[in-house]
């Protein structure tokens, strides 16, 4: 039997939690560890201007769009509704003809854009201590770090990801001033589609989504 205290959304089926048609499980944390003092802490959180702007503007872009528009588009009507016209971009090298495309779409509809891709500053690995073998991909470092900072020194007011690299992702995140929402999340195996690991889980990924575990 499954120990339910250590289960938590991801092990739910039920999804109760969206129009309250149907029963919560077991372990649900909204019924068992989540109680009013926290939801009123998060809801004055909310309240805070910039957070209650930003949460309004994508629920009616979500509502507004829901089925509807393209990811691109969404992001577009949500500066829109913020009220924002400088958008910055943060690309992979590697997808620096997506990156363009991007750029002279949102120029297009009137945004100002600055984008900078992650080799900006031309960073040795070996400088920082990645080992050198690791040259074979790229003598270089991604910068996800100075990208951010670059953004930054500009006044972005939104930034947007386009295919960096897992972790170097995290970083811009983590350095961002303004804003940061993604546009293309890397997976150069599948197309830059990584849900499709997921669809194919349980059969067409199954041996490398679950390898053997080794007898200890």
């Amino acid at each position: 039997m499954e120990d339910i205290s250590k289960m938590s959304c991801v092990d739910c089926s039920v999804g109760n939690c969206n129009f309250m048609d149907k029963s919560f499980p077991q372990f649900c944390p909204t019924v068992n560890t989540i109680d009013e003092e926290k939801r009123d802490e998060i809801k004055n959180i909310y309240e805070e201007e910039e957070n209650r702007k930003c949460m309004l503007s994508a629920a009616m872009v979500e509502y507004e769009g829901y089925g509807k528009t393209t990811r691109i588009e969404e992001i577009m009507e949500f500066a829109r509704k913020m009220g924002f016209k400088k958008i910055g971009i943060a690309n992979c090298l590697g997808l620096i003809k997506e990156a363009g495309t991007l750029g002279k779409i949102l120029r297009y509809n009137g945004f100002e854009v600055v984008g900078y891709g992650c080799k900006i500053g031309c960073i040795p690995k070996v400088e920082i201590g990645i080992p050198e073998e690791c040259n074979a991909v790229g003598k270089n470092i991604c910068n996800p770090i100075l990208q951010a900072k670059m953004l930054n020194e500009a006044k972005t007011e939104l930034n947007i990801v386009v295919g960096l690299c897992v972790g170097h992702d995290s970083l811009f995140y983590k350095y961002s001033d303004a804003l940061v929402t993604t546009a293309v999340t890397k997976d150069r195996i599948l197309g830059h589609n990584p849900v499709a690991a997921l669809y194919g889980a349980d059969f067409y990924f199954k041996k490398r989504m679950y390898p053997p575990k080794e007898d200890k």
